[in-house]
């Protein structure tokens, strides 16, 4: 191994890195453009992320109220004046005074382009207790909104004190329902429905301020084994597993917050995201394995030219490619396998013809699949990928020292010279 020749590869690397930053923006990029569109679409389609807030209600309270009304003639000059008695509604909101609410969350992933969405389906039904604070009978008029304007709710029902909600044809503000409730006494809001949403549900105990409620409960049960709960909500107070998913269960006698009680559905491996990642992080596995290669060959004394190093970096390469737009096609497991056998195939076929089955076998196909295939694997398992590459960094580190230990490198970079021409 000569000092020009451990340029060339270092070029070599580089122009390879080169390839692979140009070929991961564009992944970047085809996947930005698309997100925004496709995740509307997604929400046209199926439904949009649901935040159900808890209905309000209130009574109403009749007072006569005497107003002046002027009469004033062309000239706008008050001719006289008279006192007319009105009758105007007063409102004064209803306790909430108990919630018992139970939601069954189903997660059911669907894929748009390079990227996978959370939807799910939800079923949610609840009764609601409010008191008539008023000392006398009144009518007290509950009003309660939909989570969500993009989706659709089948077997809606909402009843109170088992009088259903009026017919209406523009429900955008939600339902209002009325009914006589006596002096302090109680009346029942109860509500159902099946919907369909998008990547979290949520619910709000008001619309953006702090409530107090009291006597509540909530129980979620999600059909699926990985939960997670939104940035600033609640967390559950007591959490059960169930066969394939959780019981989940909010209960507070005398609550005061502005925080909300949420899910955050599970993400599925976005192929998108996740062949850009493998794709940036490509020239590291092409470092270690030009390393290991270079060292062979120099314990070995069989070195290969730059030119096989940069035919087998451009086979490196083609994984990546081909990752990148199988992908589209293919589920990713599949276009990775598919991508890393193409890439293997590659390799091998070309050492064989340079050096034999042998060693293409146990020195190029080995460090290929550990540094190419295992390496880029790991991206697969979120939050453990770091660790996996620095274990086998490690690992390389030692196998290499341990395997130079006894290389005289001052041999090896000696300045080799020409032979003395003949003398005549």
């Amino acid at each position: 191994m000569t000092v020009p020749r451990l340029v060339a590869i270092v070029a070599i690397f580089l122009a390879t890195t080169a390839a692979w930053f140009t070929l991961g923006t564009s992944i970047v990029v085809r996947t930005g453009e698309h997100d925004a569109r496709l995740a509307q679409e997604v929400a046209l389609l199926w439904g949009g992320p649901h935040t159900q807030v808890a209905p309000r209600a209130w009574v109403e309270i009749p007072r006569e109220r005497i107003d002046t009304v002027e009469e004033r003639d062309a000239a706008g000059q008050v001719l006289r004046t008279r006192q007319v008695a009105r009758t105007v509604v007063e409102c004064l909101d209803a306790p909430l005074e108990q919630t018992r609410a139970d939601v069954v969350l189903d997660l059911d992933h669907r894929r748009k382009g390079l990227l996978w969405y959370d939807t799910y389906g939800v079923s949610f039904r609840a009764t609601y207790r409010f008191r008539n604070p008023e000392g006398t009978a009144r009518t007290l008029v509950a009003s309660f909104t939909f989570p969500s304007k993009q989706a659709i709710y089948d077997d809606f029902v909402v009843t109170l004190d088992g009088q259903a909600a009026p017919g209406k044809t523009d429900l955008s503000k939600g339902v209002t329902v009325r009914t006589p409730v006596g002096p302090g006494q109680d009346a029942v809001l109860a509500v159902s429905y099946r919907s369909r949403g998008l990547d979290w549900w949520k619910y709000s105990l008001g619309d953006d301020r702090v409530e107090r409620v009291h006597d509540f409960q909530l129980v979620a049960r999600t059909g699926f084994d990985r939960v997670d709960f939104p940035a600033g909500s609640m967390s559950p107070t007591t959490k059960v597993r169930e066969d394939g998913g959780w019981l989940l269960t909010w209960r507070f006698a005398d609550l005061v917050s502005g925080q909300a009680i949420g899910v955050d559905l599970p993400n599925r491996v976005n192929p998108g995201p996740l062949a850009s990642r493998i794709t940036f992080f490509a020239p590291v596995s092409l470092l270690f394995f030009l390393t290991v290669m270079v060292m062979l060959g120099v314990t070995s004394g069989e070195s290969l030219h730059p030119m096989n190093y940069f035919f087998i970096a451009a086979a490196f390469f083609a994984f990546h490619l081909l990752l990148a737009y199988l992908v589209d096609h293919v589920e990713v497991n599949v276009a990775f396998a598919i991508a890393a056998a193409v890439s293997i195939a590659l390799v091998v076929s070309y050492v064989r013809v340079l050096a034999g089955m042998r060693r293409a076998l146990v020195r190029v196909a080995a460090a290929q699949l550990i540094f190419l295939v295992l390496f880029s694997y790991a991206f697969f398992f979120e939050g453990t990928t770091g660790l996996t590459i620095t274990v086998g960094a490690v690992m390389t580190l030692f196998v290499l020292m341990q395997m130079t230990a006894h290389v005289a490198w001052g041999e090896v970079f000696a300045a080799r010279r020409m032979p003395a021409a003949p003398t005549r």
